[in-house]
Order: C-alpha cells, then sequence, then structure tokens
C-alpha cells in the first residue's frame, strides 16, 4: 500500500518493509521506540529482551563509519551510560545505552562492516541485544507513537540542517 496524501513529512513507495516511512529524505521505520537524545532505537525482541541500533540520520551526523567497538557480552549496562565506541568520519564518541540490562550479543557483522550500520541501519545493521532490567521502567520513557516519532524526527532533520549538518 502507498502513502500519497496529507503529511508531506512521510511518505513510501508501493512496497515498503513493515512501518518503513521517508522522512524528509530518510528513512525511518515505525515500529520500534527511540530514544531522542542518543538516536539509538529499541525493538523489543521478547520478554524482557530488546535488539539496540542506530537510526539512519544519527548515523549520516556521524560521517562515514570506520569502526565500531562494543562492551563485552555479559556487560552490564545502564541507560544513558556508554556500550561502545564509534568511530567515524565528523564524530568520535560513545554510543549510550537508551536501557539498562545485561548484554546478550553484539552485532559481530557491524564490527567487520561498519558500514552495514549506514546500510541497512533498521535490519543488518543493529548494533547488541539486551536482556533489559526495567522494561516496565524505562521503555515508556522512549519515543513509541508514530506521529510521535515523526514529529520528533522532523525537528532533528531540519535542526540539523539550520546547524549545517546535514545537506538540505
Amino acid at each position: 500500500m502507498a502513502h500519497t496524501g496529507g503529511d508531506d513529512r512521510a511518505s513510501w513507495t508501493a512496497t515498503p518493509p513493515a512501518g518503513l516511512v521517508q522522512v524528509l529524505g530518510f528513512p525511518l521505520v515505525l515500529d520500534r521506540l527511540y530514544h531522542s537524545r542518543t538516536h539509538m532505537w529499541v525493538l523489543p525482541a521478547g520478554p524482557d529482551v530488546a535488539r539496540i541500533g542506530m537510526d539512519r540520520l544519527g548515523t549520516e551526523t556521524s560521517g562515514t563509519l570506520a569502526q565500531l567497538s562494543f562492551l563485552a557480552v555479559g556487560a552490564e549496562l545502564a541507560a544513558g551510560r556508554p556500550f561502545g565506541q564509534l568511530e567515524a568520519a565528523k564524530f568520535v564518541g560513545p554510543l549510550v545505552s537508551p536501557v539498562s540490562g545485561t548484554m546478550l550479543a553484539a552485532n559481530q557483522a557491524v564490527v567487520a562492516d561498519p558500514g552495514l550500520a549506514e546500510r541497512d541501519p533498521y535490519g543488518d545493521g543493529w548494533l547488541i541485544e539486551v536482556s533489559l532490567s526495567d522494561a516496565a521502567g524505562e521503555l515508556p520513557a522512549l519515543l513509541s507513537a508514530p506521529d510521535e516519532i515523526i514529529d520528533w524526527f522532523v525537528g532533528k532533520v531540519e535542526d540539523y540542517q539550520l546547524k549545517g549538518w546535514i545537506a538540505q
């Protein structure tokens, strides 16, 4: 089904992946939760388990990814604290966890090929899997409603364009 009318903020083509929309030229998937300050998404994958990745705008504003590294599997994560490191053309710094828990897996495919996180941020470019320690307390604080996610994303794209971090 194709979206063609009304809201210019989000549109998609004939057969999109589930929940995929284009927002001001950037792909965004609406079937997950978003941490608004870090551009990290959280996709619940079972009882108290989630997969975490970075949205396409987050990878775009970092520049070409050169290296990703993560804490060891079994590490205890705290929301707001680093779970890894990103090295890119425009940014070197921590990858900040949107949730607390125990790291169950790190995506070795993105360690070997960091560009995968840019090319397929919502699919094979995921970063880590986590056993959530406070799903009931932390997940409701993340952006979850499609309109809320799109409004946040539009605001970020427009802000980054004004700052010159991305082309208009």
